[in-house]
Order: structure tokens, then sequence, then C-alpha cells
């Protein structure tokens, strides 16, 4: 029985040597796959050259790069010797590579291309025990005692020693010491204030998950996922491992539109993992092709797609899976509903081969579903999609937990609500004095189970502060229980905003209505201690031009949006509509200012590197925009 993630691929290898694990693009974008066997004698000969070249059982090891092929081979090749890697993406700012390198004393880093390594030698004289460069792509000399080896030769390398005598058995020797405590990896978050902090995880954190995740979905080998997400992140991470438990096949793409949505036609894949922002994406594609179409269309697919959320709904109802706070029985809404769903649902199966087929083609004709995690799904993205038959399962968790607490049951599960993993412990509790809270009422979330994390590397102080003496986890979201055990997110511990009037508000629901617009593309809410509720709001631009054009309002060019007064106008009428009585916000809830920007939020600026925005960093860049809500 395995202990350890490479020993579970030595058993699926065993089991699968000729199934596919993986499809990475050549130079001519074409799909190349490659089989279990082939990947476990890639991974086996990079392990004897790296431990050739020095790494031993609990070094920790860089690997600065997106997805690719290469970065799972390198990251089990690592796992084999019992050593733990250090993972991070391409997008990583040079103090962020400094930080994570310098502080867990690597001797040794795998970059992606000749820009990773440039980026990493120049910080030379920061990582005094960092002695070799294993370079993916491309060419270039070692600089002042660190060499540089592209990965081509170290394979050969390792091919060699692992055809040699003795090269099987020794390697085989290294894997069977490994156990499910060893650290596997230590991942930086890229958090929203301050350094970012390592977290420590174990082989056992990640095996954990991969049996419950199994019990959520029904897999089959040789299915497919496209990996769009980077990596180094713990949510694509887990999916790797996924893939390799399942014997599913990775196919490798990108989160950019128009190559995921080609690749999907392409791969035509069963599964894909995401964030909610590339749903977001997808939703509004969808919308501007609707804008093309004749009056009629659109008039048609907007009437089936009411029809089909009111299907959706009743269908919830039938299937009682509408929340509930108390334990009572879910007949009578059963009853009362029954007949609606009827008739919704036949208006929905006309509606879905009058309209709605053609937009899930798009997403290939094996298509099961899209796991979503990374930060909560807007309540309109998610209703739309499952309006028209596209399933989205939400996962949460975080980090620290592996990443996943849970993912919203399959095929049927609570609308906005997510089911925890068996074995892992949930707490709601207050804010104010700690004492545990029933379903129905909102306090922070608390989680004990197999996949919280050993630690924070390096600062036990830190470790203590998140991780009580209970060994309950203290995620700092706020959270409902729901009487049966499911949970769902419902804001920040520490994003609450608290008017001079006393009022406290949860800003990602309001922020997750303003980005229902189509001419709004960030909307980050402000207002601490003042009076009344303001907004920052990033203009998508592309839209809001069509809508200038239509409209024949001239203008000069996109830096000027921001300030005529007709934008302001159309983005105030969006503010009102959105975030209103009506759509059940309370009063001190709604916007009653707001200043407009132009510029995107960019990652490692305003944006963390999971598309979180730096809330504190936002109130310092934007003081004086701010500032003018409130004059």
């Amino acid at each position: 029985m395995y202990r350890t993630l490479v020993q579970l691929f030595d058993e699926r290898a065993a089991e699968y040597p000729h199934r596919n694990i993986q499809m990475g693009k050549n130079r001519r974008g074409a799909f190349i796959p490659r089989t279990f066997a082939e990947l476990q004698r890639e991974v086996r000969a990079v392990a004897l050259a790296l431990r050739r070249h020095g790494v031993r059982r609990g070094d920790n090891i860089g690997i600065i790069s997106d997805n690719r092929p290469e970065w799972l081979a390198a990251d089990l090749a690592i796992l084999a010797l019992g050593a733990a890697d250090v993972p991070r993406g391409r997008d990583a700012m040079p103090y962020e590579v400094e930080h994570i390198l310098s502080v867990t004393e690597a001797p040794l880093a795998f970059a992606e291309n000749e820009e990773q390594a440039g980026k990493i030698l120049d910080l030379r004289s920061s990582l005094p025990a960092l002695k070799e460069l294993i370079l993916i792509d491309g060419e270039m000399e070692g600089v002042d005692g660190i060499a540089v080896t592209k990965y081509a030769d170290l394979l050969s390398e390792g091919l060699g020693a692992l055809d040699g005598a003795g090269g099987r058995d020794e390697i085989e020797g290294e894997i069977a010491q490994g156990e499910a405590d060893d650290t596997a990896t230590i991942i930086f978050t890229s958090g929203t204030t301050g350094l970012p902090k390592g977290v420590m995880l174990s082989h056992r954190n990640m095996l954990y998950q991969l049996g419950e995740i199994d019990k959520i979905i029904d897999f089959q080998p040789g299915w497919k996922w496209l990996s769009v997400l980077p990596v180094w992140h713990s949510f694509e991470r887990i999916i790797q491992y996924v893939a390799i438990y399942e014997a599913s096949v990775l196919a490798y793409s990108k989160p950019i539109g128009k190559i995921m949505l080609n690749d999907l036609l392409r791969i035509n894949p069963e599964l894909m993992c995401s964030v909610p922002r590339i749903w977001e994406t997808v939703k509004a594609g969808v919308n501007q092709s609707l804008r093309q179409k004749k009056p009629f269309e659109r008039r048609m697919f907007s009437f089936f797609l009411a029809a089909s959320r009111k299907y959706r709904y009743f269908e919830d109802m039938v299937l009682g899976l509408r929340p509930r706070f108390r334990k009572k029985s879910g007949l009578p809404g059963k009853v009362i509903g029954f007949l609606p769903y009827l008739l919704f649902g036949l208006l929905y199966r006309i509606g879905d081969r009058l309209a709605f087929s053609q937009i899930k083609e798009k997403f290939g004709s094996a298509f099961i579903a899209g796991i979503s995690g990374g930060g909560s799904m807007s309540k309109d993205v998610d209703e739309f999609f499952s309006a028209i038959g596209v399933k989205l399962l939400n996962g949460y968790g975080m980090t620290e937990t592996a990443p996943v607490i849970g993912v919203a049951a399959y095929p049927h599960s609570i609308r906005g609500f997510i089911h925890p993993f068996d074995g892992t412990e949930l707490r709601v509790v207050s804010t104010e004095d700690g004492r545990i809270l029933p379903p129905g009422e909102k306090g922070e979330l608390l989680v004990r189970g197999p996949q919280v994390m050993k630690g924070y590397y390096k600062d036990q102080e830190r470790t203590d502060r998140i991780i009580d003496r209970e060994g309950f986890l203290h995620t700092g979201d706020l959270a409902v229980l729901e009487a049966r055990g499911d949970f769902a997110i419902v804001g920040r511990v520490k994003d609450t905003i608290v008017l001079s009037g006393g009022e406290n508000i949860e800003p990602v629901p309001i922020e997750a209505a303003l980005m229902e617009s189509e001419y709004i593309e960030t909307a980050v809410a402000v207002g601490q201690d003042e009076k009344f509720l303001g907004a920052l709001i990033v203009l998508d631009k592309k839209n809001t031009e069509r809508y200038l054009k239509e409209n024949r309002i001239p203008y000069i060019s996109r830096s000027d949006l921001s300030g005529m007064e007709e934008v302001r106008h159309l983005i105030s009428s969006e503010v009102m509509r959105l975030v209103s009585r009506e759509r059940g916000f309370k009063p001190f809830e709604q916007v009653s200012g707001f200043a407009i920007l132009c510029d995107s939020f960019q990652p490692g600026r305003e944006l963390s590197a999971k598309q979180e925005v730096k809330r504190s960093v936002i109130q310092e860049m934007y003081a004086s925009q701010i500032e003018s809500i409130y004059r």
C-alpha cells in the first residue's frame, strides 16, 4: 500500500503502463501523448541524475515554471528522493523568488526558460545555498559558482544511470523509504499582505483528498482533464495527483479564452479545473456573441434562459436541495414544486435544443463538469451555467488545507453550498466570543482534518496563530452551516467593512453583484468608518466603448473613458440596478458613491497570484480616488 505520492504513481504505472497520463504541446502546437510507463521512466531517470548532482532526503528544491509535462516529472523525481519541492510560477516577482529560495536554502532549482534562469542568477548574491539550475528550455552558461544544466542533458545522464548496473535498485530503494508524514512541498502563499508564508504539506495531506474526491465523481480511467491553472498553486497541484490516482489524462492548456476554448474542442475533455474568473469570461463571451444575433434570437434566448432558471429552482425543491437551517421535512416543497418542475422542464428541453446546445458544444461532447475553486462563484454566473446545463462544482479550501476542504456534491448539490470531505470536522464560531454557532448563523469557519498543513516553514509563531490547541485551523472566512452539514462561504473576517453608524458589511457579495455588469471588469467596496458604502470601479473598456459607439457618443481614446459624464451615468445606473433592495441588499449595503478607474488591476500589484484583491494595497494606491468619493 502506498504511503507517498510517488508510491501511488508507481502502483498506477504498474496497473496502466500503456495508458496515457499526459498530453503536452510540441513546438508546432500539436498535442503529444505520454504513457504512464514513459513518464515513470523519465521520473526515475531524473531522480537518479538529481541524486548524482547532490540532492538528498530532506532537501528543498525550487521549481520556477508554469504548466508543462516536465513539471510533473521533476516534481515526482524530487519526491522520489525524499526531498520537497518549492514551486512558483514564472510570473513571480524577483523579490518573491529570492524569498522562497533563500528561506528554504534550496541547493538546486528548476527554471522553465532562460528568462526565469536569468531572474534567479541575478539574485545569486542573496542565494548562497544555490549551486545549480536545471534549465528546461533554452541554453545558457552558469555564473559565479552556480552551474546551469540543460534538462535534456540531466535526463540523458539519468537514463544512462537507470540502465546501468544497480541504477533501478538504487532509485527503488529511495522510493521505498518514503513515509506519509514526509514534507512533499512547501508552497509559498501569494497572500494579499506582506511576504508569502511557506505552507508545509505532507504526502498524507495530499493523499487523503484523492480518495475523498473519488467519492464525489465516479471517475473512469482514461478521462481527460484540461489543465489551465498555474500548477504551482495548490488547487491545480492536487488535480495532477487526482489524475494519477484515477488514471486520467492531463492535457496542458492556458487560461486564455481563445486558447482554452480551442483546446476544449481539440482534446474533448470530461473535466476542467478552473477559477470563477474563467467562467465569468466565458459568460461575457456568450453575451457578446448574443448581441451580434437578430433581435428575435436574443429574445428567444432570454425567454428560455429565464424559464431554465425557474426549472432549476423547482428542480432543487423537488430534490430537496433548498438550504435548510433546521431539521425539518422537505416533503411540502417537493409537492409544491412538482408541477412547475415538469412544466419548466419541458421549456428547458426545448431551449436546450434551440439555444443552449450551441454554447455547450464549445466545451466538447464529453464535458461532464468544471470544478471551480480559488474564490467564490457569483450567484449569477453559477445560475447561468446551471440553467443552460453546464455543471459547475464549487470547491473550497486554502493552501493551508492542501487545498480542498469540500466540493459541491455531484450530480446534485444544495445550491451555493459545499459538502465537506468525510473525516473533515467543521465549526462555525462567533467572531466576538468564539462560541460555536448553530446552522444558519454567520461566523468564522474552523477546520480540522487530515488535509491540514504541518505548519508554516520556520515560522512557529504564525502557525500557532492559525492552528489552535485543539488542532482547528482558523480559515479567516465567514461561513454559514446548513442543517445537513454542508456550508456556504459568505465573506472574510478581516474584509468586513464597518460604517461610522456601526453597520457591518461583507464586501464580497456586493462586489460579485457589481461585476455582473458587462461594463464593470472589477469592483472593490470601500467605506471603513465612513457614513456610506462606496466602490472603486474598473471599467470593462471594450464593452464601454461598444456602448458609446452604439449610442453615437463621441470620445477621443480609452484613457478618456473614466472621466466622461456619459460613462459615469452608465455606471451609476448599473450600480443602482445591481445592488438594490429588489435584489436583496439592505439600504446600508447599497453603493452611494464610486470612483471609476480605467486601468485593469494586475497580479503582483493590486491582485495576488490567485487573482484576489489586495485590499490594503488598493487602499494605499487609490487613496486619492477613495477620498474623492467622500468629499
